[in-house]
């Protein structure tokens, strides 16, 4: 006898009803702690989180090797941002930026993220009231090669900027190319009077060629700062300066 095709019905109506659609708020925690980071003489207090949002895109939500060796580095060579307009990407919970906001007239902290800007604008608010506070600090959303977020920037700011920053950003294969792309935008608006300071953290070999790759095809040379080249978190770290050929 010919199979009726109801008893099969039946459990594909039953596994449909198992299915579970969650809303990607389920995955987001909020739980921050208020944290003390110290980098040479300057003390910040910032919101953030201990661990990852599970496997979320919301790693900018807690502290990562790179940031800390650029915020190292930073506060042991002020000058270099020192009364600059600075824009940073992949800003995470901004504490590379607000640390610059102690020597600049200007920082633009930015993410893709609209959870991980939360929590930017949240640590931005509370730099409001220090003493400490000297540059004009905003964040804004911009998704890297995306020509609608790169035009606003650019519009919003036409004065452009002297420095771009960029904190241990470099980990997803796929973004790498976008990365440059934006970066060279950026660059190029100020005629090369623009560089761009990279805190590249090592973790597998092929980004390690990749992000030279990519740099180079942009235009972009590449140059290791001496002396940065150290261990952070057990992973290899160094600081690039990065500009136009």
């Amino acid at each position: 006898m010919a199979d009726s095709g109801i008893p099969r019905k039946r459990e594909e109506e039953e596994e449909e009803d198992d299915i579970v659609c969650l809303d990607p708020s389920f995955f987001v925690d909020r739980s921050y702690e208020m944290t003390t980071f110290t980098f040479g003489s300057h003390e910040l207090r910032l919101l953030c989180l201990r661990a990852a949002s599970t496997d979320y895109d919301l790693t900018g939500q807690l502290v990562w090797p790179g940031a800390v060796l650029m915020n190292n580095y930073l506060s042991e060579h002020p000058e270099i941002v020192k009364e600059c307009s600075v824009i940073e990407l992949g800003s995470g919970i901004g504490i590379t930026g607000i640390l610059c906001s102690r020597f600049c007239k200007k920082v633009v902290l930015t993410d893709h993220n609209d959870e991980v800007l939360e929590i930017i604008k949240k640590n931005v608010e509370l730099q409001s009231c220090s003493e400490n506070a000297h540059a004009v600090l905003t964040a804004e959303k911009l998704e890297w090669g995306n020509s609608d977020h790169i035009n606003s920037i650019i519009e919003e700011h036409p004065g452009g900027f002297d420095v771009v920053l960029g904190a241990d950003i470099c980990f997803q294969q796929s973004s790498i190319s976008y990365l440059f792309d934006t970066v060279e935008r950026i660059i190029r608006t100020q005629a090369g009077n623009c560089r761009f300071i990279l805190a590249y953290v090592s973790r597998a070999k092929v980004m390690d060629g990749l992000v030279l790759k990519e740099a180079e095809k942009h235009g972009l040379c590449v140059r290791e700062v001496d002396g940065t080249r150290t261990t952070i978190s057990n992973l290899e770290g160094v600081i690039f300066d990065i500009t136009l050929k």
